[in-house]
């Protein structure tokens, strides 16, 4: 991990990121396609770390941080979401599909699909990378997985 980062005015009573912090962020997440997701040009994000809401590398860029401050990380390939993992395509029936979204469903290579998690605790998603009678192939893993990134960031606030 790389680390450009240009300090805030200290007046001794910003706070510091810590590895449980609530924050208030803008923050650019840019590939070699270019911008990932980008939120300076809107709404800032809200996220509290520790919770998997990003990666462990991004977040563990934003520890030590102060409200105010920018940052401009390089995340290596690989690094922001690991490596390609092919036991993460798998074959899923369609009646399986079925029964965890709408009956009779649908799918286009290249679509993205959202899941349940096991015992209600949220979503995941997988890409279809090909379609074959009563079988649909997903790649589960991070679409950015693989890749080198930017992650930019400004800390608004720490709770």
């Amino acid at each position: 991990m790389n680390l450009n980062t240009h300090s805030a005015p200290s007046d001794g009573s910003a706070q510091l990121v810590k590895a449980d912090s609530f924050l208030t962020l803008h923050y650019r997440l840019s590939g070699v396609n270019g911008d990932v997701i980008n939120t300076f040009e809107g709404k800032p994000a809200t996220l509290s770390l520790g919770t998997g809401e990003l990666s462990a590398p991004m977040e563990r860029c934003l520890v030590g941080m102060t409200e105010g401050q920018r940052g401009s990380f390089k995340l290596a390939e690989g690094e922001a979401f690991g490596t390609h993992n092919p036991e993460m395509v798998q074959w899923v029936s369609q009646s399986l599909l079925d029964r965890l979204g709408t009956q009779g469903e649908q799918y286009a290579v290249g679509e993205v699909v959202e899941f349940p998690a096991p015992e209600g605790q949220g979503t995941y998603a997988g890409v279809v990378k090909s379609l074959r009678e009563g079988e649909v192939l997903f790649d589960f893993n991070h679409p950015l997985v693989d890749q080198a990134l930017t992650f930019e960031v400004l800390v608004i606030g720490v709770l």
